[in-house]
């Protein structure tokens, strides 16, 4: 089993209840992590046996500029879309927190994790 992970990827986005934050938008940040059995790229170091970071962030930036009133929502679509597009994947962890969510008291971040296996 492989296990390839992108952390700190930044988005400005426009997830939220509140009218103001589907206006303003914030700071949010994605941890994903994938898992495969089927990567040959230990023995051939080729990009072709492996997944492209590059189409993994793609697929994330692409929920991530869908509006949603939750996480949770959000996060479950990133892991359909990579299961659904990257077939060698066998399980997605996702992981989305919001900066400084509206809530009344100081809070650095909210955050939701969504794990799915094929």
């Amino acid at each position: 089993m492989v296990q390839i992970e992108l952390k700190g990827l930044h988005f400005e986005a426009f997830h939220g209840v509140h009218e103001f934050e589907r206006r303003e938008g914030n700071t949010f940040i994605v941890d994903l992590w994938v898992d495969s059995s089927a990567f040959s790229s230990l023995e051939t170091d080729n990009l072709e046996d492996t997944v492209d970071y590059e189409q993994l962030y793609a697929l994330v930036a692409r929920e991530m500029a869908v509006t949603s009133n939750l996480l949770e929502n959000v996060t479950a679509r990133i892991a359909k879309s990579i299961l659904n597009e990257i077939s060698e994947i066998d399980s997605v962890k996702v992981r989305i927190a919001k900066k400084n969510p509206p809530i009344s008291g100081k809070c650095e971040e909210s955050a939701v994790t969504y794990v799915k296996n094929r």
